[in-house]
């Protein structure tokens, strides 16, 4: 096949423009960090534990909890509805209905208060379901957009607009929380409109990417209104059948699970880790989250550049290494470390955004032709939240049981090592007549 038109290519990357002001804002930013400080029964006597359903948790072992809820409801239902997509051609009704569904939830944020526990985790976990259920859907155009050896380009664009339009957004929504007192407003304020801006961007940036998006012919035939669910798992049940006959890419989504463990919980509880355990002050770990993105751009397109030249598992190799070695760093740092955090931002935006970018096309490469791009990228996305699902629940498990997250960062190396070692495995499966992958 042929890569698409400029315009196309340009209007799938516009997507993560849309959506990865939620990725930013309200994972790795602003949410977070005002999350901790209203998700507390009593701030002078009872410390960060919150009551929610009758238990009191640690706060920052309930948001990990609430994210791996949400992870696990997308890995339950979206290789059901992928499939499904396949089968009628309409994955852009089904992305049309997640974005609308998280941005909608990232609106209802707006109301979340100390007073409204409850509404705050439903609408976190809500939007956590609307981005990551999404992802599937725009993830699978990848391969019927882009020519195989356009797909490692393709990709890392995609990535360097997500970070742009994230950055964006995320200066307007400083403006209201660092300088609330400008307007009138008091920083939870101005927090909880940055919640709104993002679900007003999202849908509105969203649906200026799906006018521009194909429409993917339909995969199957007949009438699938009476046997909705036989026939998707039936879709799920013939990817699985040609995965099995696919060594390196069975053997590559083995390792793709452990070091996207590894990556999916240190992005989503970054966050939280500065604020609560190095003692990072809001304004200075704002700032590094700023380095990380703007970091990873750059990094996305060096990446890319490096893999095009030593080939994408040897690549992905290198960086699993660097994140073995930034878990290391982050339990040796001493508290307060605002400029030794600063150091390691930067090396983890510059490795953060090629190893998503470069996961997901080596993953398309090793894809064989096929109309089934939906379900294809369900086993990738299942895979995905599975593993951000263990890495989450341990990540809390390991934080209220020595009430820091220190052991609980030292433990994801474990989950790279392993990683490493499958990705060594995988790279040693010998090449086979329908993967395009070469070395």
């Amino acid at each position: 096949m042929q890569t698409a038109s400029k315009k196309v290519i340009n209007g799938w990357a516009m997507y993560d423009w849309a959506s990865s002001s939620y990725n930013l804002v309200i994972t790795s930013t602003i949410f977070p960090t005002y999350f901790e400080a209203i998700a507390v029964d009593n701030a002078e006597s009872s410390g960060n534990t919150v009551t929610f359903l009758g238990r009191q948790f640690e706060n920052t072992a309930l948001y990990n909890y609430a994210i791996a809820t949400a992870l696990l409801i997308v890995a339950i239902m979206s290789p059901l509805l992928s499939s499904i997509a396949d089968y009628k051609g309409n994955k852009k009704k089904f992305l049309n209905t997640f974005l609308t569904m998280g941005s909608i939830a990232c609106a209802t944020m707006f109301f979340f208060e100390r007073s409204t526990l409850g509404l705050g985790i439903v609408s976190m976990i809500i939007a956590c379901v609307g981005f990551w259920g999404g992802q599937v859907f725009y993830n699978s155009f990848l391969p019927d957009i882009a020519s195989v050896k356009d797909r490692d380009r393709v990709s890392a664009r995609g990535f360097a607009y997500g970070y742009i339009g994230s950055v964006l957004l995320q200066l307007i929504c400083f403006v209201f929380v660092l300088m609330h007192d400008t307007f009138g407003i008091t920083e939870g304020k101005g927090s909880q409109i940055s919640f709104l801006l993002v679900g007003i961007w999202w849908w509105g940036f969203g649906q200026f990417s799906l006018r521009r998006l194909p429409k993917p012919a339909p995969a199957g035939t007949g009438d699938l209104q009476h046997n909705i669910f036989s026939k998707g798992y039936k879709e799920l049940q013939k990817v699985w059948t040609q995965v099995k006959l696919l060594p390196r890419l069975k053997r590559y989504l083995s390792s793709f699970f452990f070091f996207n463990m590894g990556v999916q919980t240190v992005m989503l509880v970054a966050a939280l880790y500065g604020k609560s355990e190095l003692e990072i002050p809001t304004e200075n770990l704002i700032i590094a989250i700023l380095i990380i993105q703007i970091i990873a751009i750059p990094g996305a397109y060096t990446i890319s550049w490096l893999s095009s030249k030593i080939g994408n598992l040897p690549t992905l190799m290198i960086l699993v290494i660097l994140w073995i070695i930034v878990c290391i760093l982050a339990y040796l740092m001493p508290k307060g470390g605002i400029y030794e955090f600063y150091g390691l931002g930067i090396l983890v935006g510059f490795i953060m955004g090629g190893i998503q970018s470069l996961s997901r096309s080596t993953y398309a490469k090793l894809m064989p032709e096929t109309r089934d791009t939906a379900s294809f990228f369900s086993f990738y996305d299942v895979t995905e939240k599975v593993a951000a699902v263990v890495g989450m629940i341990s990540f809390g498990f390991i934080t209220e049981l020595t009430s820091s997250q220190r052991g609980s960062v030292l433990a994801l190396a474990t989950f790279f090592v392993i990683g490493l070692f499958l990705l060594i495995y995988a790279n040693a499966a010998k090449q086979q007549a329908n993967e395009t992958l070469h070395n």
